[in-house]
C-alpha cells in the first residue's frame, strides 16, 4: 500500500480545460435558477443551497463528546449572515481562512487518480443517521403517539386565546406583577373548564390552576404552585407515576445543528433547553436523524409541533426511566451524494474500493479548526501558555475580510479596548466575544481567566482539544510519512483502554488498523520509536513541555487520550447516477418514505453523473475526511471557493 502526497493535487484539478470550463457554467447557470432558494426558505424535501462551495465544512461542535455535560449554543450568526446574504464577503473572508496543509492534513493512503465533484449542492446530498449504543440506526419511521389514558385531548392547543398564552407566560416566568393570571369560562361546562386546567397545565411547566365562582360567573384561577422553584422541576406534581420520567423520540432535522433545533424545541415548548439530553451533536449543513430524551414533556405535546415547525420531524416516540448521555453513540451512518463528478467509473471504483478496503488517515477535520483567519488551536496554544491577554485578543480582534454585525463590535474594542461600549455594538451577546465582553465588563482586565470563565466550559475547551487535534494531524501524517501502512515495533496498540508499545515479536500479530497515537497530555503513554521524540520536538518548538501538561486552572489540564491512526469505514456501498436536472433529490430520505414521496426517475443518458456512497463511522471520525480520501481535493472552506468562487455570486 503506497501513501501520497496531497500538496500538488488541488493545483492540479484547479485548471480546467474548456469542454470541463463549460460544464461548469452551466451547473452555475441551473444552480442560479433553481426556485425557492433564498435564505430560509426551504422545506422539507426542498434542500437546495445556495453557498455550499465543495467540500466545504461549516464549524461546529465535533461528534467527539468527552465532556458529560450540556453544551450550550456557540453562535455563528456572523458567518451565516455573510454565508448566506452575501457570497462575495464570504469569499473574501475565506482568502484568509485555513487550509488543509495548515492543520497538518497532508497525507492520502491510496493511490487512484482523483477527481472533482460538488459535496452538499442540496441538503439532502448529506444525510446522517446515528448508531445508538445497542448499534442499531436510528430511523424516523413512526409518527404516532403512546396510547394512554391519561393525555389531554387536542383542544387543549387551541382553547385558550393568544392574549391568554401570553399572560399565562409571562406568569410562568415570573415576569408580571400579578401573582396569578385569571380566565374566564364563557361556555360553563365541567368539560369546559377540564380542557382549560389540562392546558393550561401542559402548555406552562410549573403552573397549577383552580375553579372560583365570582358574582355568579365561573373563572380558571392559574398560579405557581411553588413560585420559582416550579420552573426547576416542571410537571413534578402532575407526572404519571407510573411512565418513565423521559420522553425519547427520533429527532429529524434540516439545516440546523443540533443546538440550534433543541433552542428551537424549548422555545416552543416553553421549557429550559437543559431537560433535553442527547448522545451527540450533528452537523448543520445536512439532514440527520438522532435520538432525544426529554424530561417529562409528553408525547402529544412533541407531536404537535410537527404541525408548527419546518424542517424537524419528531417520532418514534416512548417513555423511559433514564435520559441520554453524550458520548454513548456507537457511530453514525452517512449517505452522501458528490453531484457533477468527473471521475470515470474506473476512478470512481479504485477510489470506493480502497475506501472500503484500506479506509483513510483519521484526521481531524478542517471544522475541528474554524474558519477565519484566527485557528481555534492558537487560542488554544494561548490557553496552555496560560497567556490571557493574547487569548483575548485572539478571540476579539479584527479578523480580515469578515463582515457582519461582529466587525463594529471588533473595531471597537481595538480602538477603545472599552468592554461595556464594543458590547453596545454587538446585537447578539449569546456568542463567544459577547460572553467574554460580559465577562472583562465583570471582572476587570486584571482578571481575564475569570472573564474568559463566562463562556461556557465545552466552548472553552473546545479550543484547547483544537490545539491537541492540531498536533495529532501533524504527528500523524510524519508517522505515515516515516513508516508507511504497516505496523512497527514501537507503535502503540490498545488493550482494554490502556496503550501498549509493539515489541518486534508480536508485530506479525497487528496491522495498521490497530495503530494508535495519542492526543498529548499528562496521562498517555508516547510512541517507542522516532515518532515519540516528533512530538516533543513539535511541542517544545510551541513552548510547551509535553512532560508537564498540567495547567494551573484545572479545566485546562490535558489528560489526553489515543485515537487510531487509519478507519476503516463499515457498511460501505456506491452507487453511480446520472441525472438531468439539478433541483431533483438523489436520495430518499426518511420523511420522504412517510410520506409516500416516490424516488425520482433517472434517464441513462442524463448530462450530470453523480456518486452516492453510504458509509458508518465511529464517533469523531469525520465523513469529510473520508470524502477527501475518495476525491483527493482539499476540504477546505478556503481552497475550495479558490476552486469555485463563481457559485458564491
Amino acid at each position: 500500500m503506497e501513501v501520497e502526497e496531497a500538496s500538488n493535487l488541488g493545483k492540479k484539478r484547479s485548471v480546467l480545460n474548456d469542454e470541463e470550463q463549460t460544464k461548469t457554467e452551466q451547473c452555475k447557470r441551473l444552480k442560479l435558477s433553481e426556485p425557492g432558494i433564498s435564505s430560509g426558505q426551504s422545506g422539507i424535501g426542498k434542500h437546495a443551497e445556495v453557498l455550499e462551495v465543495g467540500l466545504q465544512a461549516i464549524p461546529s461542535i465535533s461528534n467527539e463528546n468527552t465532556e458529560k455535560e450540556d453544551v450550550e449554543e456557540i453562535d455563528n450568526a456572523v458567518l451565516e449572515e455573510d454565508e448566506e446574504g452575501d457570497g462575495n464577503s464570504f469569499a473574501d473572508m475565506m482568502k484568509y481562512g485555513l487550509v488543509e496543509q495548515d492543520v497538518g492534513i497532508t497525507k492520502f493512503v491510496s493511490t487512484h487518480q482523483g477527481f472533482s465533484g460538488i459535496l452538499k449542492e442540496r441538503y439532502s446530498d448529506f444525510v446522517v443517521h446515528e448508531i445508538n449504543k445497542d448499534g442499531k440506526m436510528v430511523v424516523l419511521d413512526d409518527l404516532s403517539v403512546p396510547a394512554n389514558n391519561e393525555e389531554p385531548s387536542e383542544d387543549i392547543f387551541s382553547i385558550l386565546s393568544d392574549q391568554d398564552k401570553q399572560r399565562l407566560e409571562d406568569l410562568q416566568h415570573l415576569k408580571n406583577k400579578e401573582d396569578s393570571v385569571i380566565i374566564e369560562v364563557v361556555e360553563d361546562t365541567k368539560e369546559k373548564r377540564t380542557v382549560i386546567h389540562q392546558a393550561v397545565k401542559s402548555l406552562f411547566p410549573g403552573l397549577e390552576t383552580k375553579t372560583e365562582e365570582r358574582d355568579g360567573r365561573k373563572f380558571i384561577v392559574a398560579y405557581h404552585v411553588a413560585g420559582k422553584t416550579a420552573l426547576a422541576n416542571p410537571r413534578k406534581h402532575s407526572w404519571p407515576k407510573n411512565r418513565g420520567s423521559y420522553c425519547h423520540f427520533v429527532l429529524y432535522k434540516e439545516n440546523k445543528d443540533t443546538m440550534d433545533a433543541i433552542n428551537v424545541l424549548s422555545k416552543f415548548l416553553r421549557v429550559k433547553p437543559n431537560i433535553f439530553s442527547y448522545m451527540g451533536t450533528k452537523d448543520k449543513r445536512a439532514i440527520t436523524v438522532q435520538e432525544i430524551a426529554v424530561v417529562k414533556i409528553t408525547a402529544e405535546r412533541l407531536s404537535h409541533l410537527n404541525k408548527c415547525l419546518m424542517n424537524f420531524k419528531l417520532g418514534n416516540f416512548s417513555y423511559k426511566k433514564y435520559p441520554l448521555k453524550l458520548g454513548e453513540l456507537q457511530g453514525n451512518h452517512f449517505t452522501v451524494v458528490l453531484r457533477n463528478i468527473t471521475g470515470s467509473n474506473e476512478q470512481v471504483e479504485q477510489a470506493m474500493t480502497s475506501l472500503r478496503d484500506v479506509g483513510f488517515i483519521n484526521y481531524y477535520g478542517m471544522q475541528r479548526f474554524g474558519t477565519t483567519a484566527v485557528p481555534t488551536y492558537q487560542v488554544g496554544k494561548a490557553i496552555l501558555h496560560n497567556k490571557w491577554s493574547e487569548v483575548m485578543d485572539l478571540i476579539l480582534k479584527p479578523r480580515p475580510g469578515e463582515r457582519g454585525y461582529l466587525v463594529k463590535c471588533r473595531e471597537e474594542w481595538a480602538k477603545t479596548k472599552d468592554p461595556e461600549a464594543a458590547l453596545k455594538k454587538l446585537p447578539v451577546k449569546r456568542c463567544v466575544e459577547g460572553q467574554l465582553l460580559r465577562g472583562l465588563a465583570k471582572y476587570g482586565m486584571k482578571n481575564i481567566a475569570s472573564a474568559f470563565g463566562m463562556i461556557p466550559r465545552n466552548n472553552r475547551l473546545m479550543y484547547i482539544h483544537s490545539y491537541q487535534s492540531y498536533v495529532w494531524n501533524k504527528i500523524v501524517s510524519k508517522r505515515i510519512e516515516k513508516y508507511g501502512l504497516k505496523a512497527v515495533p514501537g507503535d502503540l496498540v490498545l488493550k482494554g483502554v490502556t496503550a501498549v508499545p509493539i515489541e518486534e515479536s508480536d508485530v506479525e500479530k497487528h496491522t495498521i488498523h490497530d495503530v494508535v497515537l495519542p492526543l498529548p497530555g499528562f496521562d498517555v503513554l508516547y510512541p517507542k520509536h522516532e515518532i515519540g521524540k516528533a512530538y516533543e520536538e513539535m511541542m517544545a518548538a510551541d513552548g510547551l513541555d509535553i512532560n508537564n501538561m498540567k495547567h494551573k486552572i484545572r479545566d485546562y489540564s490535558l489528560s489526553g487520550a489515543y485515537r487510531k491512526i487509519i478507519i476503516r469505514p463499515q457498511n460501505v456501498t456506491w452507487e453511480a447516477l446520472v441525472y438531468d436536472d439539478n433541483t431533483i433529490p438523489l436520495v430518499h430520505t426518511d420523511v420522504e418514505k412517510l410520506e409516500g414521496t416516490p424516488l425520482p426517475q433517472f434517464s441513462k443518458d442524463g448530462k450530470y453523473k453523480a456518486l452516492k456512497m453510504d458509509f458508518s463511522l465511529p464517533p469523531s471520525s469525520y465523513a469529510t475526511m473520508a470524502i477527501r480520501e475518495v476525491l483527493k481535493m482539499d476540504t477546505s472552506i478556503k481552497n475550495q471557493t479558490q476552486l469555485n468562487t463563481a457559485w458564491l455570486r
